[in-house]
């Protein structure tokens, strides 16, 4: 049998100590500043220690204290997640993950429409494209990169297969007159041989050891925006790119053996249905424009 301290005093410990500041923690909570300061008090009369030390305005966790604060705080941010896997709302926090690129230069764009359809449902974006656990991890839906490896219990639902193609500045483009070895060529560690999968695949002979690397796939594009270079991009980071006018793709894109799917929690909640079937009517969208042709 636990024998645990009141939930309240708990909470008003655990929030003042992550704020730092009690006002904070009462704002949080939606309570008075004397009533945490009256919880945090009750709670070091019961378990015989100081949590805090120093003046009102400028306290520290004294050892205890943060000690408490770490266990408490892994707890409740357990019970949170323990919560939101069995809650079927339609309102709330829907916790997605995605790739960083993808998220800024595809999701991000878009989200506007179902945020007006869904205005009572706030997406929460974390950047990651990491394999998915949903035992590890507190999102509710991940889009990732396929083929991967997914949760047994998982739905996988396509979005479309990506292509890939070189893009360019049109400057860049006009200066050189479409002559590709006259350009700098632009990579990214984390797809390191894209030119020689585009190459291959579009019947192309390049050459990728030589050109810039940078650490990130959005620096490589925003190179490529800049005119430093030319780099190959999967069409849907770009599409708004050449829509605009702002690249070009002159040689055109080919596929790339993957595709982007949607990922979600077996148990399926109402905000992630809601949220699958958007992505799913925005790929197909998406996947009915023309793309650029060589």
């Amino acid at each position: 049998m636990r024998r645990l301290p009141s939930l309240n005093a708990l909470r008003a410990f655990e929030a003042a100590g992550r704020h730092g500041r009690m006002t904070l923690a009462a704002e949080e909570l939606h309570v008075t500043h004397s009533a945490i300061s009256r919880q945090v008090q009750h709670l070091e009369d019961l378990l015989g220690v100081a949590l805090f030390a120093g003046p009102k305005n400028r306290m520290q966790l004294t050892g205890a204290g943060a000690t408490l604060l770490a266990g408490l705080s892994l707890a409740f941010d357990q019970m949170d997640l323990a919560v939101r896997s069995v809650a079927d709302t339609a309102e709330g926090p829907l916790d997605v993950s995605c790739p960083g690129t993808f998220t800024m230069r595809w999701l991000i764009p878009r989200l506007y429409r179902f945020s007006d359809t869904y205005p009572d449902i706030e997406v929460r974006l974390s950047a990651s494209s990491q394999a998915v656990d949903f035992q590890r991890d507190a999102f509710d839906v991940a889009i990732r990169a396929a083929p991967g490896s997914w949760p047994l219990d998982a739905e996988v639902i396509e979005l479309f297969p990506e292509r890939i193609g070189p893009v360019i500045s049109p400057k860049l483009y006009d200066r050189h007159g479409g002559n590709l070895e006259k350009f700098t060529l632009l990579h990214t560690r984390s797809r390191r041989h894209a030119w020689q999968v585009w190459g291959s695949q579009a019947g192309a002979a390049v050459t990728d050891e030589e050109g810039v690397e940078y650490e990130h796939f959005y620096f490589m594009i925003e190179a490529a925006l800049s005119g430093l270079g030319i780099c190959i991009a999967p069409w849907p980071m770009v599409s708004d790119d050449l829509a605009s006018g702002r690249l070009v793709a002159p040689y055109g894109f080919v596929g790339s053996g993957q595709s982007y799917v949607v990922v979600r929690r077996n148990r399926q909640h109402r905000k992630s249905q809601f949220f699958c079937d958007w992505l799913v009517e925005e790929a197909r969208q998406f996947e009915s424009l023309a793309l650029p042709s060589a």
